[in-house]
């Protein structure tokens, strides 16, 4: 007599990114937690080893991804109608975002008084190792060597070479197309091999959120409550306010659209706290959200680069007040003009690495207050920058698409009918056309 083996096969349900990324946060809070209340050092190892491996394969791709995607980018804007406009009000609008955004800063800042009450005094502070200034920042745009930027990984270096060679293949025409289509095998590549390190994220959540609460823990949080719940609500208003009233407004699409195409790209960017690791989901969600793909891959690249409502906006407005209070330094409205100008003028400082130390530095030196105040905000640095970096590439993909809409690119059949994460889908970023 024989035995039917015959069964039905039962496939496990898809986990949607945005759920892992998730389920990683929490688990990392309760080993970081269980890490630190228990003493747990090799628990601590653990985590910090994970998050700074999955934060390092990031990191690996920055260099040569910022390189080629910015000079295929400039080589695409030929196959754009109205390249120069959409390039011009590309930048219009990084500007006017930045500049509402850092008015949301300030407006924060001044209401809530984050300096007061903190403890803290000038003693705790101390000058950072480097140290940004607008001289530096101007003169250290151009390498000195074509090596050097790629090793110490100097982004705005790194751009402009980008920027020259691209510029220069335009005006070579087709001598130089056999280099363009080596940039563009080499770009599908890096983001080919960037996408699956993205699918490491929710591994990597585990580590970097699990390490931040094992290593600082809440007492750290406590002290600088009011300034970390300025920036939190600072990016959040500019998030969840600003962006959508400019979607509904002025790009006349619906918010909730917008926010359930790019969130990956968000959740990612909170998570590794890179615009420019994240600038493959970037572009991808921003395609999927209707803007073409040939200004989407110029759009994307630059505004990784430049484009920091988080880090150079809403941060440096609170955290100059901040430091302005604990130094008992009184601020004008000329120094908030100031604040605001390097805001909107200087974002590009920041270049889309991990941290605003740059931009910060930057600032506290134009409005003459101590570097000191500099070490004060370290700390605390790596919770502000998750909130930060989201904001950032939020905006990297809202940009695009207001602008799309306003010059009537944007496929609005697409942007209606964006659904699931591009995480969830087997294919890869497809590198630029």
């Amino acid at each position: 007599m024989s035995v039917s083996t015959n069964t039905k096969s039962f496939p496990l349900p898809k986990v949607p990114f945005w759920a892992q990324i998730l389920g990683g946060l929490v688990l990392g809070v309760l080993l970081g937690w269980l890490a630190r209340s228990q003493d747990l050092g090799w628990l601590v190892t653990t985590l910090d080893k994970i998050g700074s491996t999955f934060v390092g394969l990031l990191k690996l791709a920055v260099a040569p991804l910022v390189f080629f995607a910015i000079l295929v980018s400039i080589t695409n804007l030929r196959k754009v109608n109205n390249a120069a406009r959409l390039a011009s009000r590309t930048l219009l609008w990084f500007m006017i975002t930045s500049l509402i955004a850092v008015a949301i800063g300030l407006v924060i800042g001044l209401v809530t008084n984050p300096g007061a009450g903190t403890g803290l005094s000038p003693k705790d502070g101390a000058k950072p190792e480097t140290t940004g200034s607008w001289i530096d920042f101007l003169t250290g745009i151009v390498p000195t060597d074509v090596i050097t930027p790629f090793t110490e990984l100097n982004v705005l270096q790194i751009v402009f070479m980008a920027a020259v060679a691209g510029i220069a293949a335009l005006q070579l025409g087709e001598k130089a197309q056999p280099i363009l289509t080596l940039s563009e095998s080499v770009l599908e590549l890096l983001q080919k091999a960037l996408w699956w390190v993205i699918r490491l994220a929710p591994l990597g959540t585990v580590g970097l959120i699990g390490n931040a609460i094992a290593s600082y823990g809440w007492d750290l949080i406590g002290k600088y409550a009011t300034f970390t719940a300025d920036i939190y609500v600072g990016c959040a208003l500019v998030l969840f306010g600003v962006y959508p009233a400019l979607l509904a407004t002025v790009a006349k699409v619906g918010p909730v659209q917008f926010f359930k195409g790019a969130w990956p790209a968000i959740q990612l960017a909170f998570v590794s706290r890179s615009s420019v690791g994240t600038m493959p989901l970037t572009q991808k969600v921003t395609e999927r959200l209707g803007v073409p793909k040939e200004y989407a891959s110029f759009a994307v690249p630059f505004g990784a680069t430049t484009k920091m409502d988080g880090c150079a906006a809403i941060y440096p407005a609170i955290a100059a007040i901040f430091v302005a209070q604990i130094f008992d330094i009184p601020l004008g409205v000329g120094d908030y003009l100031l604040i605001a100008f390097v805001s909107v003028i200087g974002s590009a400082a920041t270049a889309g690495l991990t941290g605003a130390t740059v931009m910060l530095t930057l600032t506290l030196s134009t409005l003459g207050l101590p570097m000191e105040g500099v070490g004060l905000l370290l700390a605390i640095d790596p919770i502000l920058d998750m909130m930060r970096t989201a904001t950032n590439v939020a905006g990297q993909a809202l940009v695009p698409v207001i602008v799309s809409a306003r010059e009537g690119i944007l496929d609005r059949d697409a942007y209606a009918a964006v659904g699931s994460s591009p995480v969830d889908e087997p294919q890869p970023v497809v590198a630029t056309a």
